[in-house]
């Protein structure tokens, strides 16, 4: 209805291939598909079409921290932003932290998932927020994440900047992120032992204004999950690799 030529791809449901090597959690199909027939853009829904990706012209993919800093920074300049405040989860990259302070623009975090999102954003009275998985939630227009409308909303930014997807959702360079996932038995509580507690602090204390470090349990599977980010990706592995080595040595 735009006046856009659409190339769809993964859009024959069976019943039982949701989401099957498609969609913003497998995007590489549409990236292919955007090289290939030269494609200014490709935008990836999952099967409730509430958390997208976004494909530039050369195939590269975007998750929802820079589509969240592209929406962020135009809304601020148009005096749009809601109190000059994101929200975003503790998963966001620092990256987009210091994009954002860059900017005079705040960015709230909130525990990982998109109804802790919108929560604080209700709580606060913000309209934009998500999650790096690509939840984009913006109550101008909806209630809940919307993929569609975050997708059009960079097409948006495209059409009045005049600027290629590769530019406007590259809007900031991710610090090194590293992420582990530690499996344990019912019952075992490994990140209450005396060696794993003193690890954490030790690890903390050497990515003080370095980094962060973020460790938690998984919501929906027995699992402790190891995040951290540094610019310095040498110290970063060591970090991340030795903490892992610590809480399996407690089970």
């Amino acid at each position: 209805e735009l006046g856009a030529e659409v190339i769809p791809v993964g859009v024959s449901p069976n019943g039982t291939n949701i989401n099957k090597d498609v969609g913003s959690t497998k995007p590489q199909l549409a990236a292919e598909t955007v090289v290939a027939h030269g494609a200014d853009i490709g935008i990836c829904l999952d099967g409730d079409a509430d958390r997208v990706a976004i494909i530039d012209e050369h195939g590269r993919v975007a998750d929802g921290d820079q589509v969240m800093a592209l929406l962020a920074s135009r809304w601020a300049a148009d005096e749009r932003l809601n109190d000059g405040t994101l929200v975003a989860t503790v998963m966001s990259n620092l990256g987009l932290e210091r994009f954002l302070q860059g900017r005079g623009l705040t960015l709230e975090r909130t525990a990982v998932g998109d109804r802790y999102v919108v929560e604080r954003m209700r709580e606060k009275g913000l309209n934009l927020g998500g999650e790096q998985s690509g939840h984009i939630v913006m109550t101008d227009f909806a209630t809940t994440g919307d993929g569609l409308m975050a997708g059009l909303q960079v097409l948006l930014a495209m059409a009045d900047s005049g600027q290629p997807a590769s530019a406007l959702t590259r809007q900031f360079e991710p610090v090194p992120q590293m992420l582990r996932n530690v499996r344990y038995a019912a019952g075992q509580v490994p990140m209450e032992a005396a060696t794993v507690q003193t690890a954490v602090r030790d690890a903390e204390a050497r990515l003080v204004g370095r980094g962060r470090l973020l460790i938690r349990k998984s919501g929906t599977e027995p699992l402790v999950r190891v995040m951290a980010e540094c610019e310095d990706e040498g110290l970063l592995s060591e970090i991340v690799g030795g903490l892992v080595s610590e809480i399996e040595a407690a089970l």
